[in-house]
């Protein structure tokens, strides 16, 4: 009798559900304290937010902090089975679907950035202006909205009006009504994630071909920006991951409850906490310039250091 209320949601399982709530609000503060820090340094230099690929690296580090808070957010609600309108959940997921987009295409732009930098460096101060790169964060923003607006257009085109009146907890998965939207939706978020990973291979390629053949601090510098690259598509490749877990997630479901719990918790710390905790390793640690500047804010001007 003990085994089988630990299966489905007795004592045992409350606690351990718990703990990992918990560990889940420590690590997304933790993160987001990082990333307001990164965002203030970004903000206070002013050769930070002139810089293409800094200017780019504030965006990413925005749209990180918007889909952690969201989603830990939607985290304490499912737990606590908080439920509300359908309206409210819809205003919810609009961002969460924006944002979860924003970050790999950004990511992408970022290392079209550097390869522009490293093949093409005498015309990277005209192709990746500041007004260039505002127009690129615009473009990225554009693009990403394509999948949500996929996603809500198949959704107001197949749910009646009384659906709209009703209270649910709030996810994602509540705009998928039949199977065919389902499939409509992996088919546009794996043909924008195909386009990105074949730009982060082309790019990756091209670098290293410079990079063989440079010599000096060109070479350390291109080998620099080749290690950067891989990073990315990294990060990329931990996004992709996360859209196969709803599909893995419910096939485990029908095996058993523990195990659905103990996997859908271990896919968000490593493929949607993971992927966004990344960015202030590759440019707030890397990055010498962004790395002195941190520092200096960080500690309070403490090092005065001329960057």
């Amino acid at each position: 009798m003990a085994d089988n209320r630990s299966l489905v949601g007795g004592e045992p399982l409350q606690r351990q559900i718990n703990d990992k709530v918990i560990i889940v609000q420590i690590l997304v503060m933790i993160f987001l304290c990082i990333n307001f820090l990164l965002i203030v340094t970004f903000l206070k230099k002013e050769s930070l937010h002139t810089t293409a690929r800094y200017m780019l690296f504030a965006t990413s580090i925005l749209s990180d902090s918007f889909i952690l808070f969201m989603s830990d957010i939607l985290l304490i609600f499912n737990y606590f089975e908080i439920t509300m309108n359908v309206w409210s959940c819809i205003i919810i997921s609009v961002v969460a679907l924006l944002y979860s987009t924003v970050t790999p295409v950004t990511l992408t732009a970022m290392t079209l950035e550097r390869y522009v930098a490293i093949c093409m460096p005498l015309r990277h101060g005209e192709l990746c202006s500041s007004r260039s790169t505002m127009h690129c964060i615009l473009i990225i923003h554009g693009l990403s909205s394509v999948p949500c607006i996929v996603v809500l257009s198949t959704f107001f085109a197949s749910a009646s009006l009384r659906f709209y009146k009703q209270y649910s907890i709030c996810s994602v998965e509540i705009f998928i009504l039949y199977r065919w939207q389902d499939h409509i939706r992996s088919a546009v978020y794996q043909f924008y994630f195909l386009i990105m990973c074949i730009t982060i291979i082309f790019c990756y390629v091209k670098i290293m071909k410079v990079a063989k053949s440079a010599s000096g601090e060109n070479r350390k510098s291109n080998w620099k920006g080749l290690r950067t690259v891989i990073l990315h598509g990294f990060q990329l490749m931990l996004c992709l991951i996360q859209l196969w877990c709803p599909f893995i997630e419910t096939s485990i479901l029908q095996i058993s409850l523990r195990l659905f719990i103990d996997v859908r918790y271990t896919n968000y710390i490593l493929f949607s906490l993971a992927p966004r905790c990344l960015s202030p390793l590759i440019y707030g640690l890397r990055d010498e310039t962004f790395f002195l500047a941190l520092k200096n804010y960080a500690f309070f001007s403490l090092y005065k250091r001329n960057i």
